[in-house]
């Protein structure tokens, strides 16, 4: 099979740097790399160095390019782009997709799968979710910080989610650690209830997870935040408990102090922000149900002069 990874950030770099790896022994598949830039430069000259919490090693993918005609018709694909850039790479690559192709987005937020499938009417788009801190260190070059480098993905129908085996067989045999669910909204809801709050926070405020950690009027605060995600998923029919408020409060307790949120991160080095993503669509969605989100509101201005 042919398999794309359109963007080689922290996400694809991880998780794709895992599949060329595994493939460039085998032989099986063949691996596509979409990246951009002097990322791509790197890569093309260089390959994908990779730094894990597992071990370090180089990647080397059977086509690294930006260009749709270079990339070709692509049976399984992982977009791992930036929220605000999702539909225009979609389009741009459109011609890569069929009716079989299956499309699986990786990305923070919650709509992404209902975003792609707006765009992308031919290809067959699941649901897709990871758990992961990792960055693009320098052009060609990807560092896994922490998270559980989990991949989970599917539908919400049982019947659905179980012709997807062949696709978690592959990344079983890639040696990622993945997941094929048929409760992918849960699985969701359940990440953006970590990543929006804690993604928010961080932005506003500029510490990292263990500087609000170790604060607790801080703490407090982002856990009510969290509360804030429970009741807008209720209210999209998605049920979230305290304990899984509490379960995901002892998860961040194991990211290392210093680690950074990805919103952060790109407000730090200037960039354009997932803030329409995660702390606008909360608030948005919020609204639109009647369901009151006084923290992400406050929280939302104030990263809005950022």
């Amino acid at each position: 099979m042919r398999i794309g990874i359109i963007g080689i950030g922290g996400v694809g770099g991880y998780f794709g740097g895992k599949l060329a790896k595994a493939n460039d022994t085998s032989g099986k598949h063949e691996v596509i790399f979409v990246a951009r830039g002097e990322h791509l430069n790197a890569i093309q000259k260089n390959g994908l160095q990779l730094f894990t919490k597992e071990e370090n090693y180089v990647a080397w993918p059977n086509i690294a390019t930006e260009n749709p005609a270079v990339a070709g018709r692509l049976d399984v694909v992982f977009f791992c782009t930036k929220s605000y850039s999702l539909e225009n790479t979609a389009r741009e690559f459109a011609s890569c997709f069929n009716n079989n192709t299956i499309v699986i987005p990786l990305l923070n937020g919650v709509n992404s799968a209902e975003r792609l499938r707006s765009v992308l009417p031919q290809a067959n788009v699941l649901g897709g979710s990871v758990y992961i801190i990792s960055h693009i260190e320098k052009p060609g070059v990807v560092k896994q910080e922490g998270g559980s480098c989990k991949l989970t993905f599917g539908t919400d129908n049982p019947t659905s989610s179980k012709k997807y085996s062949h696709v978690l067989d592959i990344l079983l045999c890639a040696k990622i650690n993945a997941v094929l669910t048929d409760k992918i909204s849960e699985v969701l809801w359940s990440k953006y209830m970590l990543m929006c709050p804690w993604g928010s926070l961080t932005s506003a405020t500029g510490k990292t997870y263990g500087a609000i950690r170790e604060n607790s009027s801080l703490r407090k605060m982002v856990r009510n935040m969290m509360l804030e995600v429970v009741a807008v998923a209720k209210a999209h029919h998605v049920n979230l408990s305290e304990d899984e408020v509490d379960k995901a409060m002892e998860m961040v307790d194991g990211f290392g102090y210093d680690s950074k949120t990805s919103m952060q991160l790109d407000i730090e080095n200037g960039r354009q922000t997932e803030i329409d993503a995660l702390t606008a669509y909360l608030c948005k969605t919020g609204k639109k149900s009647g369901v009151p989100t006084p923290l992400h509101d406050e929280i939302y201005l104030k990263l809005k002069k950022c």
